[in-house]
């Protein structure tokens, strides 16, 4: 028998359209052997969020209340930053499990509250940090768990925009550490299961001016130690004319892998007569992550049946958020900043 699902979705601005497809297309995935699913979603801008739900096959709901109330096992929050804390505290006043774009709250201080919450409540809550549903990140970790590598002696992270979001958003979103390389923070975590606890930043600002204006910086560079002493680089650029480059280095003992290293990977080798990489680069998060954000979208599926542990809780979230805090710390202040534990 085929189990039925109905997930409500919050929000349908870029990210929001990105999930409301994606979770349309997962009975393409998960039939016959899964769950049927369908969708219900609202946002503030009723005309667009029609038109999202007439193009994805979903049904247009006039409010978050009413949406909720309707009967949805599992609530999809792809709205702003700081509108998050009180819709994750609504899915689970209401019992239901939780999907939410990171990070918990603007900030750490405003998350830890919402952590409570959860716990005080016996909430589900999942954060999103799609990387950890990408093909080469599950590759590497299983390579490092198993062993293949020996014990890691560098690590190496980048990630970098093709072009950078409007100014307008970075006036408002904490810094390239903390809503860009929060997810390379994230998934060092993840995938060797160790602690960051001390970061040295530096920064540049060679592009749009205004960004500077803001108080962000366009390029910056993170040196992090972890709690066995290992230390690795964490850097982003917003302006990476070659195309949208995420990659991940780890240098073993026994051996070493690359996160990234496929025919579309934005670079060109300088040595004569090699031809690798010849596919065009990718252009976006959202081309780079395409199947990961659809395995994490079959993820939360799983988690509202009970199929599956939750994937990425929102303490893992959270202790992201803390390394790129103080990163920005150590950005602003010019010394290295240990992490808050």
């Amino acid at each position: 028998m085929i189990k039925q699902v109905t997930l409500g979705l919050v929000g349908v601005g870029r990210i929001g359209v990105m999930h409301a497809r994606n979770i349309t297309s997962l009975n393409q995935v998960l039939n016959p052997e899964g769950a049927q699913v369908q969708l219900k979603l609202t946002d503030v801008a009723e005309e667009h969020a029609r038109s999202v739900a007439a193009d994805s096959g979903a049904e247009f709901v006039a409010s978050v209340a009413e949406l909720i109330s309707s009967g949805v096992d599992g609530l999809v929050i792809a709205t702003g930053t700081a509108t998050h804390p009180d819709l994750i505290r609504a899915g689970v006043d209401a019992g239901i499990p939780v999907f939410c774009e990171k990070p918990v709250a603007v900030n750490v201080a405003e998350s830890l509250p919402v952590l409570e919450y959860i716990r005080d409540k016996g909430g589900t809550v999942q954060i999103g940090h799609q990387r950890r549903f990408d093909a080469g990140y599950l590759e590497a970790k299983r390579a490092y768990e198993a062993g293949e590598l020996g014990w890691i002696h560098s690590v190496r992270a980048l990630t970098c925009d093709m072009t950078p979001p409007p100014v307008q958003f970075l006036a408002t979103s904490g810094g390239l550490f903390r809503d860009c390389s929060v997810h390379d923070f994230d998934i060092l975590r993840w995938l060797t299961g160790k602690e960051i606890v001390e970061v040295y930043a530096k920064g540049s600002n060679n592009g749009d001016p205004a960004i500077g204006e803001v108080g962000d910086v366009d390029t910056a560079l993170a040196v992090v130690t972890f709690d066995d002493g290992t230390v690795g680089t964490v850097s982003a650029s917003r302006y990476n004319g070659a195309g949208h480059d995420v990659r991940l280095e780890l240098q073993g003992s026994d051996g070493s892998v690359v996160v990234g290293m496929d025919d579309q990977m934005a670079v060109r080798s300088a040595e004569p007569g090699v031809a690798f990489p010849s596919g065009k680069s990718h252009q976006t998060f959202a081309e780079r992550f395409d199947q990961a954000y659809r395995s994490e979208m079959a993820a939360f599926v799983e988690l509202v049946l009970g199929e599956r542990k939750n994937p990425c809780t929102p303490e893992d979230a959270v202790a992201a958020s803390k390394v790129a805090d103080a990163a920005q710390e150590s950005l602003e202040t010019g010394f290295p900043v240990r992490v808050a534990p």
